[in-house]
């Protein structure tokens, strides 16, 4: 029996990625253009697109182009509470009402407006890294005692596979990170997001 036209589509790209003709980091053809040369449908080159974006051998996001995967780089996270040394991508900002979760973890009333803000953390070559989402209430303070940091397993969601280009239900790691002032009272929470695959935790 002959393969399903999406097989061929998943055979021939990585046909061309192990003989270098589609080294890592390189841009595959839009859907239309990978149909027409491979004189397959679109759904089908799509399917076979999205199997390989599932597997790991692709990333990036689908409607914006997919590219060949690099290995992953490999880091551990030590320090939580550490600046990202590199560039950030497309943030956002809004206000929210605190859940159960962060009127526990920010000591506020269930309910309470907060604000919150998204950092996309790149690589250095501005792959993305790991997403950063902080909330804080009123004034953001800019200085505090201690950051206190747990972690956890995690699957990503469809929002942070998105924005990460990875697919959803990736193995990640979830740190939630509290600053706290001398006070005792927590100023900021934040989730981090970190890829399973890229990234080693061992907080001190």
């Amino acid at each position: 029996m002959p393969p399903a036209p999406y097989q061929r589509v998943v055979a021939e790209i990585r046909r061309r990625i192990a003989i270098g003709i589609w080294p890592p980091g390189h841009r595959l053809p839009s859907q239309v253009a990978l149909a027409e040369d491979l004189k397959v449908t679109i759904a089908e080159a799509r399917r076979g697109m999205a199997l390989l974006r599932r597997t790991g051998e692709l990333e990036g996001r689908p409607r914006a182009r997919l590219f060949v995967a690099h290995p992953p780089a490999v880091r551990t996270l030590l320090d939580a509470d550490r600046d990202w040394p590199y560039l950030t991508g497309d943030g956002a900002t809004g206000s929210c009402r605190a859940d159960a979760d962060l009127a526990i973890r920010l000591e506020v009333p269930l309910g309470a407006r907060l604000r919150w803000r998204r950092d996309e953390c790149l690589d250095p070559d501005s792959r993305p890294s790991h997403l950063i989402t902080t909330w804080w209430r009123g004034e953001r303070v800019q200085t505090w005692a201690r950051c206190d940091a747990e972690a956890q397993l995690h699957q990503l969601t469809a929002d942070e596979a998105d924005h990460l280009g990875l697919p959803q239900g990736v193995p990640a790691w979830l740190i939630q990170r509290t600053r706290v002032a001398e006070s005792g009272r927590p100023t900021e929470t934040a989730d981090m997001v970190l890829p399973a695959d890229r990234w080693r935790v061992r907080l001190r």
